[in-house]
């Protein structure tokens, strides 16, 4: 990988990749458990609304994913900089 040791430019990618996570966060727990109840209310899963179910359980479920893409992600950018601990 190359070493671009260009502190703006990793500032940049890692703001970059916190505000998709914070879009994807939205979109999941305001999105899909508030402002699109009304919409999803016929789908079911488990004998619940979808909605009611990715306020409950989905939230966490794509949180937890969130975590673990952020860490993998920002290990590539730290690599690439060159600001990695290794």
């Amino acid at each position: 990988m190359e070493n671009h040791n260009d502190s703006s430019g990793y500032w940049r990618a890692n703001l970059r990749l916190i505000k998709v996570s914070l879009v994807i966060w939205a979109l999941v727990s305001y999105g899909f458990g508030i402002l699109l109840r009304p919409l999803l209310s016929g789908i079911r899963i488990g004998g619940t609304d979808i909605s009611f179910w990715f306020a409950q359980q989905g939230a966490l479920i794509v949180f937890i994913a969130l975590i673990f893409f952020y860490a993998w992600r920002m290990n590539k950018l730290d690599k690439q900089y060159g600001v990695d601990e290794e």
